[in-house]
């Protein structure tokens, strides 16, 4: 199979995944398409009026949300940035206040987490996308976290995807742990936004 093809949809999940993290490590140019990306979410970020965002720490050639989401909270002394902390015994992750220089320590996956910060429930949610389809499907490492975790925040928040368009998967179908995105940003700008957003 030339590497530069599309799984079909019938191959398994987990090779999809698979080839999807090998082709991001190796994507051509990465540093500048995550340049790109770093100005597209600066500047959609402007018109936003939430004051709680969280986020990821980028694993596996992740494209990085920290430095604009740093520049964002910049602005104003209320903006708050999240990272993921696992609660395992809810099944779903907590959010806990990062910035620059904040005390870190690495989990029992070796996902570094902020140590000791505040908690909060974010009202916008920035996922990285191995994958991602039509329609708000996105395609992540499978565990389930990220639907527990947004099912069990009141209200809901905004849950924007943020990637590389390689991983678009034009034929890709929503499974049981898949969420549905709000808004794709990729170096494309942005791919798509639903109305909700």
């Amino acid at each position: 199979m030339d590497p530069n093809d599309k799984l079909p949809i019938s191959e398994d999940r987990q090779a999809l995944r698979e080839r999807l993290i090998r082709e991001r490590l190796d994507l051509p140019g990465r540093l500048q398409l995550a340049d790109l990306v770093q100005g597209v979410l600066r500047v959609w970020l402007v018109g936003r009026k939430e004051k709680r965002i969280a986020a990821y720490w980028p694993i596996k050639g992740e494209f990085d949300p920290l430095p604009a989401l740093y520049r964002w909270s910049e602005v104003d002394p209320e903006r708050r940035i999240g990272l993921p902390v696992v609660d395992r015994e809810e099944g779903r992750l907590r959010f806990h206040v990062w910035y620059p220089g904040c005390p870190m320590e690495e989990d029992a996956t070796g996902i570094t987490k902020p140590k000791d910060t505040e908690a909060f429930e974010p009202e916008l949610l920035l996922l990285p996308c191995l994958g991602y389809g039509p329609g708000g499907i996105r395609m992540g490492y499978g565990g389930g976290f990220m639907l527990r975790t947004i099912a069990q925040i009141q209200p809901r928040p905004e849950v924007v995807g943020v990637g590389f368009s390689h991983g678009f998967q034009p034929t890709l179908t929503a499974q049981p742990n898949d969420v549905r995105l709000d808004a794709m940003l990729t170096e494309m700008g942005v791919v798509w936004e639903n109305p909700r957003a």
